[in-house]
């Protein structure tokens, strides 16, 4: 074993401890696959990063760096989370991009362009690949969920590395008040991410809510809340058929979500999306949308730095 740099780092919060949290191991080379995982499975957070030197292949097409991406139980070709986090500890150690204001980032599913708005990272969307799931995967999934039929708006299966079914349901309560049964979850091996969109608010639903995600953050209650900034989606991850029962913020999913979501005209091009709100977390996912590329950006803030024996 050898001391490597390690940073855990907040991502998609705006202040740290409210958003989803990453490890990041700096150095990943000479580790094998077992000792990622292990590494990954002592954690226990939702995903660990272990930062490399970019293929060779990877380095001609331009890459930065290369990261692989570990939950506690398997390894993911592709999250969006651990891809801002990621990024974030790769500059903030030292990293110099080849180019002035987008990072490339190499994992197994290909190159991943990201981009800085000033502290602000954002993601390009890989490639989606959607259908229709089976009525009886949708019924059993509903039935885990103890939702019934009228308030699934819409479904999809979302594939863009990895694997989710999405169902657009009928109102943000809904949402948010779902208890899922997880072990039923578990065996049907889908991981189920869940999304509603709320129509324009009034200046009292406004503050009203202002005023509820306050209280929910009364840890942090010095931190203001800007109204005009509030959420229009509300979103929950539910993913224990990878050891992660609900997610706090996903940025894979919300990234198939906008995809999903702009295209089929449910959602405005660009918009904020809540998640973790379940959790006590006040993550924030802002999406763009623009000439048919989703962007997904968030906010990161470095919580842990040091060293860890691997």
């Amino acid at each position: 074993m050898k001391a490597r740099r390690f940073k855990q780092v907040d991502v998609f919060g705006a202040a740290a401890y409210l958003g989803n949290p990453l490890a990041v191991v700096l150095d990943g080379s000479e580790l094998s696959e077992q000792e990622m995982q292990h590494f990954a499975n002592w954690t226990n957070l939702s995903e660990t990063t272990f930062l490399l030197a970019p293929s060779k292949a990877g380095a001609a097409a331009g890459a930065d760096y290369r990261v692989r991406i570990f939950t506690p139980g398997a390894e993911l070709p592709f999250a969006g989370h651990p891809t801002l986090g990621s990024c974030h500890a790769w500059l903030e150690a030292g990293g110099s991009p080849q180019a002035d204001k987008v990072i490339v980032q190499e994992c197994a599913a290909g190159l991943i362009r990201i981009r800085r708005d000033g502290a602000r990272l954002g993601f390009t969307a890989p490639a989606l690949k959607r259908s229709t799931p089976a009525s009886g995967l949708l019924a059993q999934v509903a039935g885990a969920l103890g939702l019934q039929t009228y308030q699934i708006r819409s479904s999809q299966l979302l594939d863009n590395g990895p694997v989710w079914l999405g169902l657009l349901l009928d109102r943000r309560q809904t949402v948010l008040q779902l208890n899922p049964d997880h072990l039923a979850l578990k065996k049907l091996g889908q991981k189920v991410g869940v999304v509603a969109i709320e129509a324009a608010a009034s200046s009292g639903m406004l503050i009203a809510r202002s005023n509820r995600e306050a209280r929910a953050s009364s840890m942090n209650a010095n931190i203001p809340i800007n109204t005009a900034t509030l959420p229009l989606v509300e979103v929950r991850a539910f993913a224990a058929p990878v050891g992660v029962n609900e997610d706090p913020v996903t940025g894979s999913l919300n990234a198939s979500l906008a995809q999903w979501l702009v295209a089929d005209g449910h959602a405005p091009d660009n918009y904020v999306a809540a998640q973790g709100s379940c959790l006590g977390r006040t993550g924030r996912v802002y999406i763009d949308s623009c000439d048919g590329q989703v962007w997904v950006s968030g906010d990161s803030v470095t919580c842990v730095e040091g060293t860890v024996n691997l």
